[in-house]
């Protein structure tokens, strides 16, 4: 317990004790009576009043605060004292839980998310200095032994380690990095000493983004939050208004009518539903479930940027996703080479890496390291890319065209079609064909699983869009199970695809774009939910997409709605229960069936309840 809680529990004990001792003495003289439970009723409630005071002095009137205030003071001068204090009393009892199950929710999310670094080790004078990350410029050398946690991102200039990523992956399995391994903030060293190079600000590291993203999410809120906000906007001054009329007219119809007018029995009613009306359990528990919902998706390594996105998680029919990187390792491999006649495989090959020699795509990476040899980039030159087709360039002397099967029916030159599946690099040399290269894209071992675990979840199709050949897309499908495939797409035809699926969907159905955040950043825009996929310190993921998984497993898609699902569930649950027992208690207070005491039910023990419920969304899997 904090300070301020400890407070409030003594502050509960002495008044419970003070209550049950004047209760007993069962004192005659009303205006000792009234002095003595006094003391109680201000011991607890004096925050209340005050807190009551100062919204009627700024203008907002209508909160939990006034209707406790207005029915525990009416109470008290109407002589129902025991029974007021006790509405204060509970209303308290009440408030220190709910403060202590969100306290406790948000120290299992901090424990979930505890990444940030105290200080940054810096070597001077052959001493280890402790300095604050902040100041830390780009490209200083850092130090960071055994048990520390990695505070900036950066290179491993010297040594080697196991990392332990499991505060931002999830996954308890230990990373293994070496010299030149690239590191992002919030790991933890496990073994070896590490001195890395810095390659960012600690303000621009992936540590700072993801905390700060954390922090940031309660803004964005959903629509059950909001519709409790607006709810509770109007719902608390009409139930004001209804307990006047109910403590007003009454009365006055049986003067009227030559009756006793019974003033005190219905306002006793009348603050009876003022107790029973306060929107506590609502306002509370709805929060605190999204709340709750986006920590226990964190502990799987699910990045959720606001409970509207997680709400919307639960509303998806159709899931779009990239192929490599998402359903693929993205990591190509040369598995065959088809030399024409008068050509080499040897020669093929080489020609293919040197022509490929200034990209950084991952089937140009491929190539390279295929041909295994350095390359003489002095021996190129021309090189001219044409986008989603391939690349032309001058090698020593010679025009060398390497791409797919559009770039050979573009240059109008007749070409082999493979008889095995991959991706296809067709080669020209001097305007003749000169063979293909197949290279292929390794299958994620989970990603059959994830797909099968969509559709379990209530996803209606399952799309994936690629850049690739058609065979190897089709091939990639059938693997996995994907309901429809499109190929041979270059990105502005991703997005149309995109645009076109969302106008064929209903308007209560979700689409959700799964890609690497890095190529797919202009779609994971586009889609209803943008779900970057692989994205351990991509800047370009973070900032696109509207969920973020941290590491580069599939599954996590079917995990991050089934927690979508279960929060949803809890959060109606809530909703249907308060308001289905406030309702039926209003009813039945209004009339005098139930008294102060059902009252105290109808506020404090549905607000137990439902935030004891809430907090179950912590534990989602």
């Amino acid at each position: 317990m904090t300070k301020k809680q400890k407070k409030v529990l003594i502050r509960i004990i002495i008044s419970a004790i003070l209550v049950a001792i004047f209760s007993l003495l069962r004192i005659e003289n009303k205006y000792v009576k009234l002095a003595l439970f006094l003391i109680p009723y201000l011991v607890i409630g004096y925050d209340i009043l005050k807190k009551a005071g100062f919204g009627i002095v700024n203008g907002q009137v209508f909160d939990e605060n006034f209707l406790m205030a207005l029915a525990t003071v009416g109470a008290i001068i109407l002589g129902e004292y025991v029974e007021g204090t006790a509405v204060m009393l509970f209303y308290q009892i009440g408030e220190l839980f709910q403060s202590y199950a969100v306290g406790k929710s948000r120290r299992n999310i901090s424990a979930l998310m505890d990444i940030r670094p105290d200080y940054a080790n810096i070597e001077r004078d052959g001493q280890l200095e402790q300095v604050d990350p902040d100041d830390v410029e780009v490209g200083t050398v850092i130090v960071v032994q055994p048990g520390e946690k990695v505070p900036i991102d950066g290179v491993i200039a010297d040594g080697s380690s196991t990392l332990n990523t499991s505060a931002l992956t999830g996954e308890s399995l230990p990373r293994e990095v070496h010299e030149g391994d690239e590191v992002i903030s919030g790991c933890v060293n496990l073994t070896g000493l590490l001195r890395i190079e810095t390659t960012k600000e600690f303000g621009d590291s992936t540590v700072s983004k993801i905390l700060d993203l954390v922090e940031n999410s309660s803004m964005k809120k959903s629509r059950s939050e909001n519709f409790i906000t607006r709810f509770a906007k109007y719902y608390t001054p009409a139930v004001c208004i209804g307990a006047l009329a109910l403590a007003l007219l009454p009365p006055v119809v049986n003067l009227i009518m030559g009756n006793p007018a019974n003033w005190q029995q219905w306002v006793i009613r009348a603050l009876t539903t003022l107790v029973i009306s306060c929107p506590c359990a609502l306002v509370i528990s709805i929060p605190l479930s999204f709340f709750g919902g986006i920590g226990g998706a964190s502990s799987k390594g699910v990045l959720v940027k606001g409970s509207n996105y997680l709400e919307a998680l639960s509303e998806t029919k159709y899931v779009v996703c990239d192929k490599t990187g998402t359903l693929t390792k993205g990591v190509f491999e040369v598995t065959h080479i088809e030399a024409a006649q008068g050509v080499t495989e040897d020669e093929l090959l080489e020609m293919a890496a040197y022509a490929e020699s200034y990209s950084n795509h991952p089937i140009s990476k491929s190539l390279k390291e295929a041909y295994g040899k350095q390359l003489e980039t002095a021996r190129v030159s021309d090189v001219e890319e044409v986008s989603g087709h391939g690349v032309s360039a001058v090698i020593d002397g010679r025009k060398v065209a390497a791409g797919n099967v559009k770039f050979m029916k573009m240059l109008d030159i007749p070409y082999e079609v493979p008889q095995k599946t991959g991706t296809e690099v067709h080669v020209a040399i001097d305007g003749n064909y000169a063979g293909y290269i197949l290279i292929s894209d390794i299958v994620k071992p989970n990603a059959k699983a994830a797909i099968a675990g969509l559709k379990a979840a209530g996803v209606r199709q399952v799309i994936m869009l690629t850049g690739d050949a058609k065979n190897v897309a089709e091939a990639v499908a059938a693997e996995l199970g994907v309901d429809v495939v499109k190929s041979e797409l270059l990105p502005a035809d991703k997005v149309a695809e995109v645009e076109r699926l969302l106008a064929a969907k209903g308007d209560k159905e979700r689409l959700a774009f799964v890609g690497d955040g890095i190529n797919d950043a202009p779609v994971l825009s586009r889609a209803d939910i943008g779900i970057a996929m692989g994205a351990l310190g991509s800047d370009a993921a973070i900032e696109a997409a509207d969920i973020v998984l941290m590491d580069d497993d599939p599954s996590k898609i079917s995990t991050a709605m089934n927690i979508s699902r279960k929060t949803l569930g809890i959060v109606h649950q809530n909703i249907v229960f308060a308001l289905a027992v406030k309702f039926a208690c209003l009813g039945l207070g209004a009339i005098g069936f139930v008294n102060m005491w059902w009252a105290i039910f109808a506020d404090v023990g549905v607000m137990i309840i439902a935030v004891l419920n809430a907090t179950r969304t912590l534990k989602s899997s």
